[in-house]
């Protein structure tokens, strides 16, 4: 794989696992996650697995779980 870029197609980041969350619903509508090389995050959108993915460093991954057990996004959601 090329050194990651965040917008490159996630079709380049080949040998790498993508998984999503248990509660992801049956549609598909989620985003997927995988560990590269080196130990940043990719992330591509469930409905376009060939298009764009961005990239995270673990401690920006690290810090929006965080955010998320706190409740900080709540306010997104239904």
């Amino acid at each position: 794989m090329n050194q990651p870029y965040n917008g490159m197609s996630a079709t380049l980041m080949e040998g790498v696992a993508w998984r999503k969350s248990r509660f992801s619903n049956p549609s598909g509508n989620c985003v997927e996650l995988a560990e590269l090389p080196g130990g940043d995050v990719a992330m591509r959108n469930s409905r376009d697995p060939e298009g764009a993915a961005l990239i995270y460093t673990r401690s920006e991954i690290d810090a929006f779980v965080r955010g998320v057990k706190r409740g900080d996004f709540d306010d997104l959601i239904a």
